[in-house]
């Protein structure tokens, strides 16, 4: 029987690093380099999503409709957390200075591509529409509003929203009483 997720086999089939169990990956979904991408257990990842590089999702996690994932310096997100439909995170970034080409087609030798790794910690939950720019932490229990701009570390158990993101309040830690 034909279902909308893939079933284990399928999944080992796709060559993925590592593969936990009880999860729930979109036919829709697409993967490049699926060798580099290691994924826990109880993970869904919903329709239209796209996942590329070095991404490693802890268990607990689901990645929802339309995100895109470019693990090109390495996003990791740990357990208990989500990114909401729309969200982008990049771990690459091209210079936009006007002092170099841009895009995947040029020489490297012509362009400034820069970044790093992409840390979302325990607990976190980003906002539909936003966008996560390279080489930063948002740390435990953040909580970050829908189409946010993060281009910083945000700080733990907060709550941020915003073009940047901003701090707005401390977030409840009491929440892990239901784990």
């Amino acid at each position: 029987m034909l279902t909308s997720f893939y079933s284990h086999e399928e999944l080992s089939a796709i060559g993925f690093k590592s593969v936990g169990s009880e999860v729930f990956i979109s036919r829709h979904a697409q993967f490049y380099s699926p060798e580099e991408m290691q994924i826990g257990s109880n993970v869904r990842i919903d329709d239209f999503c796209l996942l590329s590089g070095n991404i490693i999702l802890g268990n607990h996690i689901h990645i929802s409709a339309y995100t895109a994932l470019y693990g090109r310096f390495g996003i990791e997100i740990e357990d208990f957390s989500g990114l909401s439909p729309r969200c982008t995170v990049f771990s690459a970034t091209d210079d936009f200075s006007g002092d170099f080409l841009i895009g995947p087609m040029v020489n490297q030798e012509f362009t400034n591509v820069t970044g790093g790794k992409v840390l979302i910690k325990k607990y976190c939950q980003v906002g539909s529409n936003c966008v996560i720019l390279p080489n930063l932490t948002i740390n435990e229990g953040v909580a970050v509003g829908a189409m946010s701009l993060i281009i910083k570390t945000l700080d733990a158990w907060s709550v941020y929203t915003g073009i940047p993101a901003k701090f707005i309040k401390h977030r409840n830690k009491e929440l892990l009483r239901f784990l």
